[in-house]
């Protein structure tokens, strides 16, 4: 190998190294809501044990001791912060990550594998809340997360709605006409279905798009680049081939703060979950109360009942505050005619994405 060469893969592996050291912070932080206490010298030995095991060839145990109590020191200094913790679905870089940046900057966004996680981790405690997509302006509902929600007993404490700017990333140095193939998540891909097409590119489907931003720097295929965020891009290294590929520059996506706790501050719309008796007209009554109290509706969403076979729920937003006496009329009126309705949240409205 060449200097050059060698020096790449030792700057590789740095990023993995303070990549690897993040995550691991991660999980400190995690396991701090489930403790009672922060000191736990015996833990602390078993980690030096078990890192001193692990001291060989060019490494000398003195090494390792004093880069373990560095980190343990850190990672208590870190719990005592009580920092709060929110989870997202995917790795670093997704665009859930940048919904928690954008509602609030003091949160750290946690990557989830699944939005099932997500949910469990706020349920369990591990995490004080979660971010997870609604629905997208140009695909429509995300489905896995509103079957979720028809079944959950958490909170909605808050949305926000992140713009979404479609990116090619490719490895630095990449000749933007040797690329055949693009791996993204399969919403990102039909978001960017023209400019693929157009520029007769393969889309090949991965379970996140920033995810696929860390495989391509990991594994580094060649004629391969990947669809996601500019911050994906600046995390994993790779460079931007061309930016808002999207087909539509109107792509929106609202994401929703999950919580074990309803919202603390006063908001002006509500999330609903419902069923009807199952004959016609029972969903048209539902939605006549509110016309009739003059509430305005800004999206419903019907979705099979899992536990209960050819049975629908239907989850329903509308503007309106808690003290609102039409609304509590509304609500009321509601309650008496389903078989089972349930606030999920009052919670401000998001301001407009740009």
């Amino acid at each position: 190998m060449h200097l050059a060469e060698i020096r790449a893969e030792i700057d590789q592996t740095d990023m993995q190294i303070v990549k690897l050291i993040n995550q691991r912070m991660e999980y400190v932080l995690r396991t701090g809501k489930l403790k009672q206490f922060i000191l736990d010298p015996a833990r602390e030995e078993q980690v030096l044990k078990q890192m001193l095991s692990q001291a060989r060839g060019l490494i000398r145990p003195e090494f390792i001791t004093e880069l373990y109590q560095s980190i343990i020191s850190e990672s208590k200094l870190l719990q005592e912060r009580n920092l709060k913790l929110v989870g997202f679905q995917g790795e670093h870089g997704a665009w859930g990550e940048l919904a928690v940046r954008r509602y609030a900057e003091d949160m750290i966004p946690i990557p989830c594998m699944e939005f099932a996680h997500v949910f469990e981790g706020v349920r369990d405690k591990e995490l004080d809340f979660g971010m997870v997509p609604v629905e997208n302006s140009l695909e429509g509902a995300v489905t896995e997360v509103n079957d979720i929600l028809v079944e959950t007993e958490l909170n909605i404490a808050g949305e926000v709605v992140v713009p979404v700017r479609q990116c090619l990333l490719a490895l630095p140095g990449t000749d933007y006409r040797e690329i055949k193939v693009v791996y993204s998540h399969p919403q990102a891909l039909a978001q960017c279905r023209s400019f693929l097409s157009r520029n007769k590119l393969e889309p090949r489907p991965f379970y996140d798009t920033a995810g696929a931003a860390r495989w391509l720097s990991q594994e580094r295929p060649s004629s391969t680049a990947v669809i996601a965020s500019p911050i994906a891009a600046e995390l994993y290294g790779l460079d931007v081939i061309k930016e808002d590929i999207g087909d539509n520059t109107d792509n929106f996506t609202r994401f929703l703060l999950i919580s074990r706790e309803p919202s603390a501050t006063p908001g002006n719309k509500c999330s609903l979950v419902f069923s009807t008796q199952h004959r016609a007209g029972a969903l048209f009554e539902v939605l006549q109360v509110f016309a009739e109290n003059e509430i305005n509706l800004t999206r419903i969403e019907s979705r099979p009942i899992r536990r209960n076979p050819g049975a629908y729920a239907f989850l329903l937003d509308f503007l309106g505050r808690e003290d609102d006496p039409g609304v509590q009329k509304a609500l009321g009126r509601i309650r008496e005619m389903t078989p089972m309705s349930r606030i999920l949240g009052y919670y401000p409205e998001a301001a407009p994405a740009r």
